[in-house]
């Protein structure tokens, strides 16, 4: 098992690490809109939010040596279900023709109250 670290992403605000290499697969923690050089929110909105965290995400499957590709599965957590649209239109822009597996789910409060986060799950 092989710790992740990457200054391509935010640092982790908890006990935890950005990414954790486990034989081929590599479990990406929840990634908030946060600009890793600042740690500070990207924006107000869904999109530039959405836009970040699966940046964040990128720069962690970057670091470990995978691609975008390479993600088989992400799930998202949404402050508001009603969000979900905008969510969806940079989620499908960033991916394009790459479809992982997904879930998207209405939570009740998210860390730094952000609107959305995202984990990831890649396999060599």
């Amino acid at each position: 098992m092989k710790m992740i670290q990457t200054d391509n992403a935010p640092k982790a605000i908890g006990p935890y690490s950005q990414g954790v290499m486990a034989n081929d697969t590599l479990y990406v923690s929840g990634q908030i809109p946060f600009v890793p050089s600042t740690m500070t929110l990207v924006g107000e909105d869904i999109q530039s939010q959405t836009k970040q965290s699966l940046e964040n995400i990128l720069g962690i499957v970057e670091a470990a040596g995978l691609k975008k590709e390479n993600i088989v599965k992400c799930g998202v957590f949404l402050k508001d279900m009603s969000m979900f649209t905008l969510m969806n239109e940079v989620y499908q822009s960033f991916f394009q023709n790459h479809k992982p597996a997904r879930f998207a789910v209405e939570v009740a409060r998210l860390p730094k109250d952000v609107l959305i986060e995202i984990d990831a799950i890649a396999c060599k």
